[in-house]
């Protein structure tokens, strides 16, 4: 039955069908992966250019409170010069001088001392501060110089931390020893900080919810030492709510330019979503027109193969029709020579046997008589194999004892004087299955292979030289292995697969659903075996040499 033609068209349709939709698939999602890649770029750029505006802003306002509190401590600076020089040496050097007879050691209890305790000290130390003379001539001087100006609170600290003069009275007599700001200025550096009141004590009365610049300030002494530390409050809550203001205005303004910025990022992902969705309908378009073309000349292809193989089909049915005449005339011929011969044997066989019987020994040898009933059972069973050999079977596949075809191929080619030189040696394994085969194509298959082994074995020339061929079985498959040695521990015969008669074998081979294949310099040809219920006998020995 010779084998149906590769059928490529239906192969290529719906392998490139589903290569083409997987291919779509991931272009699309893909394209989905762009568009959402793009847009998240977008926001992330967004609010990292917020975060940067937004940054900058809160470092424009710290920047402007830190200029605020700057310019504003060189004025607190300017105004303890001016302080100095009108009332220090005068009003405040006195009152500096005479607190140091005021002890307030006993008032720094622990933490955890009652608050009544505290404040009954503070106001013992208080009132010693304002019974000082020099303290009822310094409040209205200062008070004076204040009036009118920016400036809510002044204190002034003696080198201890006391507090001798305060526009606030009750603050007379505090501790501020654990000040940090009083430290610094101990130190001889200006301390200052921008504080929120929500209630303060000012010269003018009690204000509310005000921004103030709190400065400590040092007082040089002679010899280049601190003398006193001046405080002083003054108010910038009109200035801080401009700083507000213009931070106000630039935060609108930046969110006017965040909305532009995302109006124009909405642009740009509606662009390119419309690119990628033109990109996306164009490459599914030139792979529709692709996919097109292909199967245009795939079904082109696949005419030239049933062309040639209607071809092949043909010039095998040619091939089976050359064979069988070729062994059919075999035949007769064999058939012929078997009559001609059989029949003059026949006779000789029988005159022997007469001879035999009936001649007394002393005149006939007896030894002639057997040795003539040899000879010609020898020619006989000879004829009567290539009778066998030459009988032509069914063209149609049939169980075969592979063994049996092995031996028969064998026996044949010994007649032919191209192996006299390279014998056949037989290893047949035992208990093999009847396998499925043409008869005739299996002898012709044996024989093409041995004969291109024993052309390729012409150069070894020893007299060791010869074919081994070997029959094994191994899952459900029988197997022909066939192999040249050239002998005298020389390698073997390296199997010439370019030979012809090797493929015209393997075309046959391929008609009973069998193969042939290398194996090394050796070949194998291997036919499907029938159930195992179909074996043959076991061999009764497993080397034969023909």
């Amino acid at each position: 039955m010779p084998p149906r033609p590769f059928q490529l068209t239906r192969y290529f349709t719906t392998t490139s069908l589903v290569a083409f939709c997987v291919l779509g698939a991931a272009l699309f999602f893909l394209q989905q992966g762009e568009e959402k890649f793009f847009a998240r770029t977008q926001s992330d750029q967004a609010a990292f250019f917020a975060k940067v505006q937004g940054d900058l802003l809160q470092e424009q306002k710290d920047n402007a409170r830190a200029s605020l509190v700057a310019v504003h401590e060189a004025g607190h600076i300017n105004l303890t010069r001016v302080f100095a020089n009108a009332l220090w040496t005068s009003h405040l050097q006195p009152l500096v001088t005479q607190a140091q007879a005021v002890t307030f050691a006993q008032c720094r209890l622990p933490k955890d001392a009652p608050a009544e305790a505290r404040q009954a000290c503070l106001a013992k130390v208080r009132s010693q501060v304002n019974a000082l003379p020099a303290f009822a001539k310094v409040d209205g001087p200062v008070r004076s110089l204040m009036r009118t100006t920016s400036v809510f609170k002044i204190k002034v600290y003696d080198v201890r931390g006391l507090t001798v003069y305060s526009s606030e009275a009750v603050q007379v007599g505090e501790d501020k020893a654990d000040n940090a700001g009083w430290k610094a200025a101990m130190a001889g550096k200006v301390a200052s900080e921008l504080v929120h009141r929500n209630q303060f004590s000012a010269f003018e009365g009690v204000v509310k919810d005000r921004d103030l610049i709190q400065s400590y300030i040092p007082m040089p002494g002679p010899g280049g030492g601190v003398a006193g530390v001046f405080e002083i409050y003054s108010d910038v809550t009109p200035l801080l709510q401009q700083l507000e203001s213009a931070s106000a205005r630039s935060a609108a303004a930046t969110a006017r330019q965040r909305d532009r910025m995302q109006a124009a990022a909405a642009g740009n992902q509606e662009a390119v979503e419309s690119a990628s969705n033109k990109l996306f309908v164009t490459v599914l378009v030139l792979l529709g027109l692709t996919y097109a073309a292909l199967l245009f000349f795939v079904r082109r292809g696949q005419r030239v193969i049933d062309q040639e193989s209607r071809a092949r089909a043909q010039a095998a049915e040619r091939e089976q029709e050359w064979h069988r005449e070729k062994m059919g005339t075999i035949g007769a011929m064999a058939a012929n020579i078997s009559h001609e011969v059989g029949n003059p044997l026949a006779i000789i066989a029988g005159l022997a046997r007469e001879i035999q019987q009936w001649r007394e020994q002393r005149h006939i040898k007896p030894e002639f008589a057997r040795m003539i009933v040899e000879q010609t059972a020898r020619i006989s069973a000879l004829t009567k194999r290539i009778g066998d050999f030459a009988q032509p079977g069914r063209d149609t596949l049939q169980l075969l004892d592979v063994n049996d075809q092995v031996r028969a191929v064998s026996d044949f080619l010994g007649f032919d004087r191209r192996f006299h030189g390279t014998p056949i040696e037989l290893r047949l394994g035992g208990g093999l299955p009847a396998a499925h085969g043409v008869p005739d194509h299996l002898t012709e298959v044996l024989m093409d292979l041995l004969q291109a082994l024993e052309h390729a074995c012409d150069d070894c020339r020893t007299p060791t030289a010869r074919l081994v061929v070997e029959t094994s079985y191994l899952e459900s498959v029988v197997t022909i292995r066939m192999s040249g040695f050239c002998g005298y521990g020389r390698e073997r015969c390296e199997f010439p697969a370019n030979d012809p008669r090797v493929e015209a074998a393997r075309q046959l081979m391929e008609t009973m659903g069998g193969h042939i294949e290398a194996a090394g310099p050796a070949v194998e040809v291997h036919l499907m075996c029938a159930m195992p219920d179909t074996a043959p006998e076991p061999e009764t020995d497993d080397a034969v040499s023909a």
